[in-house]
Order: C-alpha cells, then structure tokens, then sequence
C-alpha cells in the first residue's frame, strides 16, 4: 500500500472527499517525513510543524471550500507568503514578513489549501545553490532554482508544491528529482507578489507526482477549471521528436534514454515524426541570454548598490552583463523572441506536442552548481507549455526524463498528451 505522503495528490483529493483521512493525518504524514528526511536533504527554507497542524485542524473543522481544501503545499521561497518568512534564498531579505501572499498562494488558499513550508531556492532564483540535496543521492544538486520543492515532492514531504523557471528552474529540477514537473504558457498563473528576475522570461511552475495531478493544480493556479478533467488522448498522439541544436550537450545515458522512448512511443501507437527546428533557433539561447541579463540587471541594480557584498559572484556577473548591453540590442532581442515565438507555432502545426529532452543527462555530483538549463532554453524563451515526467533511471541510479512541449495556451492538449505518453512509458519509483 502507498504512504499516504507518497499518494498523488488526485488520490489525495479524493481520500479527502471520501474520509478516509482527514487534512490532519495528511499533515501528520507529511511532516514526520520531513522530520526522518530533512535532515539530510534541506528542501525546507522555513518550515512550522505547529502552524501547519493548526491549518489542518482549522481544515477538518471547516465545510470542503474548494478543490484543493485540506492539502498542504510547498512555496518556493520568493513567493510572498503573508505572516510567512519570504528569504529568497538571500541573507539581504533575512527575517523578511510579508504582509499579503503572492496571487498564486492565494489562489491555492482559496481553493482550500494552505502552506506547509516554504521550500528552497537558489539565490533570488538565479544560479548559486541552496542547501538542498538530491533524494536519490545525496551528493547530486537536485537541480535549480525551485531546488526545494522539487526535492520535497520527491521525498514525499508534501504531495505538490510551487516553482518558477525563467530558463530552466522547473522542468530541469523535475527531471533530476523523477517527479512531473509542468510550466504552464507564459501569464496563465499571475506573476504578482513573487520576486522577478526577468519580467519577460519569469514564468511559474509546479511539481507533483503524476501527470494528472498537474491538471488539476493548473486549474486552480490559471483559473481554467476545465484542466482539472483533462484525460489521456483518446488515441495516439502525433508527435515531433525535436533534438535541439543543443542535442550535443546531452550525454550518453540521456541520448540513449531519448531514443529508447522514441521506440516505445512508436510501438504505442504513437504518430511520431523526427524533426529538427529551423535554424533560425540556433541563435535562441543568445537571445534569451541577452533579455535575461538587460531584465535582471534592471530589476537588481537597486538591490546591488546597497548590498553587493551581500550578493554572490555569480549574481553580480549577470548584472554587469546586463548593464553592458544597449537598450537598442534589447529590443532587437524582444522582437527576435516574437519572430521565434510564431515560428515554433508554425513549426509545430497540427502535431500534439514536440518531444525532446528536458536535460543534458542526470542530476551531476556536484552540490556548487545545478546543472545546465540548456534544453530548457528555447521554450522558455516562447514561453510556452512545458512538462517533463521520469522515463527511468541513468547508469548512476539517478532519474532520466522526457520533456513534452505544446503550441502557446494550448495547456489542456499538452496535458492530453502527456498523460498518455507517460501511460505508456512513465516510470514510477521514488527514491529510498
């Protein structure tokens, strides 16, 4: 029988509907995880046994308020959280309280959820790492920046929790830590009250432990409630195997993984066509570098000029890059994501989603860096749906996985099609 803190979080919604358990054993189970795990993993930024217990004895009490009513969640810690410590993975926002929650924190409490934890990030969710580990082993970075709440789904700490990727920082760190992780299209979950880096790169994420459950959290997270029913394609999906001009960064157990999965979908029944994108992306990653670092270095130098020393080297890099680059190569960039963005559109046509990698291989040892966003890039970039579910495991026991990519607000039918490749291919072991 599975823990209930390894349960998938539509299984726990309906436990919850059922009685089986209440919001409070729910809780219970979730934190003497942390309690056994934590120590070795830190995925917890701020974490209160007590209030989280109190929230779920005020749930129990309470009439169900909405789809999500009694479960706890994991909150990237540059998410406001009201009355909650917000750090952002920083020593300058220390002991920082907000006063009201991000609007995508609201929307989960609306909807009768509340905060467990707030989970770790990398530094105000750029590059250097924070304490976090990689539950299948402890000396490999669990990816970055939602570092944390990758690793917390993982570990079964809490059966869903929220990110933000403004490269690679949802669906890199899904793949390392073997949960789903989905980034919806760029604005479908409100931005507000969360720490930008680029306004025009930052878009939200989540992680949870099966396709569908990503369904369902979407809809409350955009407000789209029809996400929430979405089902496996009824037949095989078309698909388009997308390589990527950065297929040569992938090694060797993720390229042979990614073919393997070719195979698998083909003898599914899938419609699976091998295509590679025109070569016009081949400058994708330079023009995603260049709104970055323009848009950080803005956001930032407010921050740098009172606290630089406070900042890491990696971090003050990235602002000097961005100040060395002209407003007039800025907007050259803006206007080449728009050309970019409608020939992905074009080039995806009337196929289901794309299929490529979601990484360069498993999770490094190494716990100074995450890992290469590389295959990440292009469609964060257009800001469309991403999702990366497990495929299996690397010749280190690590977790390997596969990236689906639908069209622009074309969620529901990316989830369509991800649900069933994952039927067909998706792996289910968690780390011990």
């Amino acid at each position: 029988m599975t823990a209930l803190s390894d349960t998938s979080l539509r299984a726990i919604v309906a436990g919850l509907r059922r009685g089986e358990f209440s919001s409070l054993q729910l809780t219970e189970a979730c934190l003497a995880r942390i309690a056994e795990r934590e120590p070795a993993i830190g995925a917890w930024a701020w974490c209160d046994p007590e209030a989280a217990k109190s929230r779920a004895r005020a749930a129990d009490a309470a009439p169900a308020a909405g789809l999500l009513h009694g479960i706890p969640f994991g909150i990237k810690d540059i998410m406001h959280t009201a009355g909650i410590p917000t750090g952002m993975g920083s020593i300058i926002f220390a002991g920082f309280v907000p006063e009201t929650s991000a609007a995508a924190v609201t929307r989960i409490e609306a909807a009768g959820g509340f905060v467990l934890g707030k989970t770790v990030t990398a530094e105000l969710a750029y590059f250097s790492p924070g304490k976090t580990r990689n539950p299948w082993n402890l000396t490999h970075t669990p990816g970055g920046s939602s570092s944390g709440s990758a690793a917390a789904v993982a570990a079964g700490m809490v059966p869903a929790a929220l990110g933000t990727q403004t490269n690679g920082s949802v669906i890199r760190p899904a793949a390392y830590c073997g949960v789903v992780g989905f980034k919806p299209s760029a604005g479908r979950i409100p931005g507000k009250g969360i720490q930008p880096f680029s306004v025009t790169l930052d878009q939200l994420g989540l992680f949870v432990r099966e396709v569908m459950d990503a369904g369902l959290l979407a809809a409350v997270l955009t407000g789209d409630a029809a996400l929430s029913e979405v089902q496996p394609l009824a037949q095989p999906p078309r698909l388009l195997a997308v390589r990527s001009p950065v297929w040569q960064e992938a090694d060797a157990a993720q390229q042979q993984m990614f073919e393997a999965n070719l195979v698998a979908l083909r003898a599914a029944g899938a419609e699976l066509v091998e295509r590679e994108l025109p070569a016009a992306f081949a400058e994708a990653h330079a023009v995603h570098r260049t709104i970055m670092a323009f848009e950080a270095a803005k956001q930032l130098v407010p921050l740098h000029v009172e606290h630089a020393e406070q900042m890491s080297e990696p971090l003050r890099q990235i602002i000097a890059e961005g100040l060395g680059i002209d407003s007039t190569s800025y907007r050259a960039a803006l206007a080449r994501r728009l050309e970019l963005r409608l020939a992905l559109a074009e080039f995806l046509g009337e196929a289901d989603a794309i299929v490529t990698p979601p990484a360069t291989g498993e999770a490094p040892k190494t716990l100074a860096h995450t890992g290469s966003p590389s295959f990440c890039t292009i469609w964060s970039l257009a800001g469309v749906p991403a999702l990366s579910f497990p495929v299996g495991l690397g010749p280190q026991g690590l977790p390997l996985g596969l990236q689906l990519v639908g069209g622009l607000n074309e969620d529901a039918g990316l989830l369509s099609a991800a649900a069933w490749c994952a039927e067909h291919i998706g792996f289910r072991e968690r780390p011990a």
